[in-house]
């Protein structure tokens, strides 16, 4: 049976996972400057802040570079099923890289727990108590 369709641009799941490795070098070697007043001096202070890795900063750098779009390969499409490991390894690398930056203060916590799912839930139950136990029902008229 002969495929139908448009070939893929990627062709191997290493290719894909040697895009992921050029956009984390790109990523990590071009951090974004925080600008602060110097109370000393009085000059604007460049801070250099590392830029996490995001899915959508991947697909990005994927269509900026490669011209390609990458959202199908993470869809878990039948047609794209030799690509599910690379792809879960990808997610897990953003995951991670956002969890423990959020962890050491590097990235804002709030924000890495809200993109993670990582909330703290707390589990209330609510038991009704009598306001006096020691009268029954049927002590009203005594």
């Amino acid at each position: 049976m002969a495929k139908r369709g448009r070939p893929r641009k990627i062709e191997s799941t290493e290719q894909m996972y040697d895009m992921f490795k050029a956009y984390k070098v790109e990523r990590k070697s071009n951090p974004r400057i925080k600008y602060h007043l110097n109370q000393r001096s009085g000059d604007m202070v460049g801070e250099p802040l590392e830029v996490p890795l995001t899915m959508e900063g991947f697909e990005l750098f994927c269509w900026n570079q490669y011209d390609l779009t990458i959202s199908n390969y993470f869809n878990k499409k039948e047609e794209y099923k030799e690509f599910y490991t690379v792809c879960s390894r990808i997610r897990k690398e953003i995951r991670e890289d956002q969890i423990t930056g959020g962890m050491v203060g590097q990235y804002n916590p709030s924000i890495t727990q809200r993109l993670n799912a990582l909330k703290e839930q707390i589990e209330q139950t609510n038991i009704e108590q009598p306001l006096f136990p020691d009268v029954s029902e049927n002590d009203c008229d005594k």
